[in-house]
């Protein structure tokens, strides 16, 4: 029982000590002793987060008559990608020779649905707007003004101006744009369909500067954007886009040869509709 009873006291002392040492602490800690924690930044945890979800095609939100991508405006270089078989910057040729619209009259543009340079077609589909902010990842992503931008896509039916079949003497769906003090560019045009093999998508290529883009040997950067499987599903359902709805259902981010290693820079933010249209809008960081 002695022994007990000794354990039993030592036990209660130990205990009020710690219970002492604790309430140091805490008054410490109150009169602004507290010790920062680092390695917690946001950015990094956001933009994971955001990568996985749009990997999948997942978009965050979806009300009536808007579809919203997840955001994309995060401080990273976005994948270089190919320009593919279509580029018409001058770095290929077509039937007819080297295919360089960059070089033609009135290719500084923002509407780009009609032909230029004597060619007459214009391009038929769901209106859309194409809105890009150029950043620069080496200064927290400040805007980079003064850059040029040239973009290009498929028509309705997957065929490219230029290169495809019925279509060798047209350019529409083609333009360049000077990035403004924002660094930000627009384009009108029309939803761009799902030709077999990929998923829809969109081109671009960047120039330091409009002088420059007058030959691809001067860009610092291709890529390729995409739109949430939402908008995609909503957008073919309009007339003319028959083909895109059983094309795309032959394919997946998960298989595409661009977009199987994941989406989150890449994935536009939407808004609008089928009927009246959409506005996308992505930012686009590169190393300047």
């Amino acid at each position: 029982m002695d022994m007990h009873s000794n354990q039993l006291e030592n036990d209660l002392k130990t205990l009020m000590q710690t219970a002492a040492s604790r309430r140091k602490m805490l008054r410490w800690l109150s009169a602004g002793g507290a010790i920062t924690l680092l390695g917690c930044g946001g950015s990094d945890a956001s933009t994971a987060s955001t990568s996985a979800a749009t990997s999948s095609g997942t978009t965050t939100s979806t009300t009536t008559g808007t579809t919203t991508g997840a955001s994309s405006a995060s401080c990273n270089i976005i994948p270089e990608e190919t320009a593919g078989p279509y580029p018409g910057d001058g770095s290929n040729s077509n039937a007819g020779g080297i295919a360089n619209v960059l070089t033609l009259s009135g290719i500084v543009r923002s509407d780009i649905r009609s032909s230029i340079a004597g060619a007459s077609g214009v391009a038929a589909g769901v209106p859309l707007t194409i809105k890009l902010q150029l950043v620069n990842t080496k200064s927290s992503c400040a805007s980079l003004a003064g850059y040029a931008i040239y973009l290009w896509h498929c028509d309705r039916d997957g065929n490219y101006s230029m290169y495809s079949a019925g279509v060798t003497a047209e350019n529409y769906l083609r333009g360049v744009q000077e990035t403004d003090s924002n660094g930000n560019v627009s384009f009108t045009t029309i939803f761009p369909g799902c030709y077999d093999g990929r998923m829809p998508h969109v081109h671009f290529e960047v120039y330091p500067s409009l002088t420059k883009t007058s030959s691809a040997i001067n860009k610092v950067k291709t890529s390729q954007f995409t739109f949430p499987m939402t908008t995609l599903n909503e957008a073919y359902q309009a007339t003319g886009y028959t083909n895109s709805v059983r094309n795309l259902s032959r394919i997946s981010y998960a298989t595409d040869n661009v977009f199987s290693d994941g989406t989150g820079l890449q994935m536009v933010s939407v808004t609008g509709s089928a009927s009246m249209g959409y506005v996308v809008t992505l930012t686009v960081g590169i190393s300047a």
